[in-house]
């Protein structure tokens, strides 16, 4: 619903707390703000705004405008040094380990196919609408504020917990590189004070807090330091390749070290390919960051398609390869879980070195992993500051150095505290649920948008509006809610249906229903609009793979994952009706920040 016709349809009362200095200028101000929240909830939560409001009248109350000096060997960069992390080092052991043997290869290729196919959904909006917000201003523009919000929250914690934990893992990788047992050596322990919280890491604080006092700079500069950063981590990563087909033995590939266990390519068969598929996607997370420099490409019609799909491709061929020399190295049964490439050497005489030349490699994989996420939660937090659902302070731009300033520095301090005491051990599916949830949303937002809306960017819509067709909202609705049934329909009989032929039909018929949803869908409900730059290709079918494979990979998750979710959200719903639905209200009823709606003239940006 447009945002435009809420506002005019239910005009404030004459004792509304916009007209008494807004709702928190005083208790008695926030206590009647708080009787109105039912009325605002249904005023604010779904409305939308256009894109060419959120490239104008929004962008505005961020002040300086971000420079546009990336491009896209800077994004390709930016998405390897995301992905090329901590992650592989850790899920490959055990994806192999416990589920799909060497057939882990396999594992790695499903994962970035899912991953490239989140990609394209990603990149339609970030051509269209190429501003700092990603997930968050595309959720908005598509299914209004609530679920932008929503989304968004999770989406920064997501990065701010993973951030830490990855900061104090540094402490570790960077102990294994000189040979020192750094947990013990150079964290410091502190009586008192609860199991988890009584280790105080200094070398994280100090990551942090440097990689902030970068980002904060410059990001062209930033891009430099991860394209340096990332071309050494590249080079060990094929260092580690080269060394696995060396040393290792074609034979590994087939035969375990214990005749007891399963042998050939797929011990575990199909379902353990896919079942590490899902374990191994951890690996991929980090190129949705990519998206939220869409504020600062030079030509974003050219180098975000290059420099999103770009990164995906290369890092599933890196990733493909390091799997199948791990799987030379040893036998599927005999790799080491938690350390799996430097385990592998740790053992051979006169070859112990290798494990602190991956120990070197995997602490530069964490800096630009960190890096990097760190760049995209800061443009997160910025956006979410322009839209009024958080203090408009975190929105600013500054005008030197044209980067986020103050959303760098207080999630860059924010993450600190965190990684100085707390063990954050959630990594894995903890951290992995929140991610999932937002490419689910976005590949959702990506089809109802260009089935429902007929959005255009502001350039072709006068005065930065949209025409806005409703009359396929609910056949699109119906077939998004249908086919995600479907989804989880499949995923759950993949994982409690008994084996047999029984559930292989089971599987079947559900593949059947779903792939002919789509097929019904594509012939019975026309587009509303096709992009003029870049859009997915394959419209529906490649969001509907993407929406399939979240939801399968989202059905692998453990139960502490979902109850952590629940509970977040539980606390994000709170925030929004205490706070963020009044902030969002006065600013849309007081035009705060808007610069009396006049839109900023982007020359910098070259379609």
């Amino acid at each position: 619903m447009d945002k435009g016709a809420l506002m005019s349809s239910s005009p404030a009362p004459a004792t509304d707390s916009s007209t008494t200095g807004g709702s928190f200028s005083s208790l008695r101000a926030y206590g009647r703000a708080l009787t109105q929240t039912p009325r605002r909830v249904a005023l604010r939560a779904c409305a939308a705004t256009t894109p060419g409001e959120e490239m104008s009248r929004v962008r505005a109350r961020s002040g300086a405008p971000m420079a546009r000096a990336l491009r896209w060997p800077d994004l390709v960069g930016l998405g390897l040094g995301g992905m090329v992390g901590a992650g592989v080092f850790v899920t490959t052991g055990r994806a192999t380990r416990l589920y799909a043997g060497p057939g882990v290869v396999v594992s790695y290729a499903i994962a970035g196919l899912c991953a490239l196919l989140s990609a394209f959904c990603y990149t339609e909006f970030a051509v269209d609408m190429p501003v700092a917000g990603g997930a968050f201003s595309y959720l908005r523009v598509t299914f209004g504020e609530f679920a932008a919000f929503l989304t968004g929250a999770n989406l920064i914690m997501e990065y701010v917990f993973s951030n830490a934990a990855v900061a104090r893992s540094f402490t570790a990788y960077l102990g294994t590189a000189v040979g020192v047992d750094a947990p013990s050596k150079w964290r410091i322990a502190v009586p008192g004070l609860p199991e988890g919280f009584n280790q105080v890491d200094l070398v994280a604080v100090g990551v942090i807090l440097l990689i902030s006092v970068c980002i904060c700079y410059s990001t062209k500069d930033s891009s430099m330091v991860n394209m340096v950063l990332t071309a050494v981590h590249v080079v060990f990563i094929l260092f580690i390749i080269v060394m696995g087909f060396w040393r290792g033995d074609a034979r590994n590939l087939t035969r375990p070290s214990d005749p007891a266990h399963p042998g050939g390519f797929f011990p575990n068969g199909v379902g353990g390919v896919f079942s590490g598929a899902a374990m191994v996607y951890l690996s991929y997370i980090g190129y949705d960051a990519v998206s939220t420099m869409a504020e600062e490409v030079e030509k974003p019609a050219r180098d975000i398609p290059i420099g999103v799909s770009g990164s995906v491709v290369i890092v599933t061929v890196l990733y493909c390869l390091m799997a199948a020399s791990m799987s030379m190295l040893l036998p599927y049964d005999a790799i080491d879980t938690e350390a799996p490439f430097s385990g592998a050497f740790r053992g051979s005489e006169g070859w112990g070195w290798v494990s602190n030349v991956i120990g070197a490699g995997a602490s530069l994989g964490i800096l630009t992993s960190l890096m990097v996420a760190m760049l995209g939660q800061a443009r997160y937090m910025c956006v979410i500051g322009r839209s009024g659902v958080m203090p408009a302070w975190l929105a600013k731009v500054h005008p030197n150095t044209a980067t986020p300033v103050n959303a760098s520095a207080f999630l860059g301090l924010f993450t600190a505290a965190l990684a100085l005491f707390t063990e954050l051990d959630i990594l894995l599916n903890l951290v992995c649920i929140g991610t999932l949830f937002v490419f689910y949303m976005v590949s959702n937002a990506v089809v109802y948008r260009r089935y429902v809306l007929a959005a255009s960017s502001s350039s072709s819509i006068p005065n930065g509006g949209s025409d806005r067709r409703g009359a396929s909202a609910w056949p699109t609705l119906a077939f998004l809610l249908a086919f995600s049934l479907l989804a989880i329909a499949f995923t759950l009989s993949w994982k409690l249906a008994p084996e047999g032929r029984a559930r292989i039909a089971l599987l079947a018929c559900i593949g059947i229903a779903a792939v002919a949803t789509v097929g019904a869908f594509q012939l019975l409900v026309p587009q509303a609009h096709t992009p003029q730059l870049w859009g997915v290709p394959g419209m529906p079918w490649v969001p509907a793979a993407s929406v399939f494979l979240n939801v399968f990979l989202l059905g692998s998750l453990d139960r502490p994952s979902y109850v952590r979710f629940a509970f977040f959200s539980a606390a994000t719903v709170l925030v929004y009706a205490l706070y963020s639905v009044h902030a969002s209200f006065d600013a849309e009823e007081t035009g705060s920040g808007d610069d009396g709606g006049a839109k900023v003239q982007d020359e910098d940006c070259k379609v």
